[in-house]
């Protein structure tokens, strides 16, 4: 069974300490959106997962191994990354940048074979980027881009997907097809760890929500469980609650009086 586990992360960026002992658990088959107030450490978190950034103390592991201990082709091919801000490679065409997740799988001098273009067909599919296939990345739209990073990350067929506000940029539609095809990949089997500001898309699509606050995760469970109207207005400020009558629905009525 596939598992991504955080255990008393500590992190810093420069001199100034982000993560405060962070346990926090994807699995297999789940959604989990990692919400809280900006500053809170939640790309920090995202980062160390996929050794992006090193952590000061305790440990990333994948399964019963530590990852600082794998080889980053291992990593690679376990863990899929869709960051915030998405790196457009000039030059490239869609179907091309999004083939260079396969390089995950291949290596940079392998040659590509049918079965790659195959994923990468499949994966320009489900994230609605047929159309735009054969156009340079650099001409697209920020939530394009957004897209094709998604769709790249897809490429490399992995057991763990982290994803840094993947909504960012996009309009509403195209918002919620990922979400949705975040669920697809969940039922399938994935793991799948989720940056998220809108809590309303957060308490309909995840499975389970991490409340991180100054570097700490401060709860941890289903939307009903976790956004409650205390919880809301000491970490986000805002006064609501959560409806579960037919679906999850996030209620917010405004601002806590100050």
């Amino acid at each position: 069974m596939t598992r991504l586990r955080a255990a008393g992360v500590h992190a810093r960026l420069g001199e100034r300490t982000v993560l405060h002992g962070v346990d926090l658990e994807v699995a297999k088959g789940e959604v989990i959106g990692l919400v809280g107030p900006n500053g809170s450490g939640k790309t920090t978190l995202l980062r160390t997962c996929y050794r992006a950034l090193p952590i000061t103390a305790g440990a990333i592991v994948l399964d019963d191994e530590k990852i600082h201990t794998l080889r980053r082709r291992q990593v690679a091919r376990t863990i899929g990354v869709s960051t915030q801000e998405p790196v457009a490679f000039g030059g490239l065409t869609v179907r091309e940048s999004v083939r260079l997740g396969r390089t995950a799988r291949r290596g940079w001098l392998t040659p590509f074979q049918p079965e790659d273009d195959d994923v990468v067909a499949g994966v320009l599919d489900q994230l609605a980027l047929t159309s735009q296939a054969d156009r340079d990345v650099t001409e697209l739209s920020g939530g394009e881009r957004q897209r094709v990073s998604i769709a790249r990350a897809l490429a490399q067929e992995p057991k763990v997907l982290l994803l840094d506000e993947p909504t960012n940029h996009l309009d509403l539609r195209h918002q919620l097809g990922v979400l949705e095809l975040l669920r697809e990949l969940a039922a399938r089997g994935l793991a799948v760890l989720v940056t998220l500001h809108d809590l309303r898309l957060a308490t309909e699509y995840c499975d389970r929500i991490a409340v991180l606050q100054a570097g700490e995760v401060v709860a941890v469970g289903t939307p009903e469980h976790v956004l409650t109207t205390e919880l809301l207005g000491a970490v986000f400020g805002v006064r609501g609650s959560v409806r579960t009558t037919g679906r999850r629905v996030l209620d917010l009525w405004g601002r806590v009086d100050t």
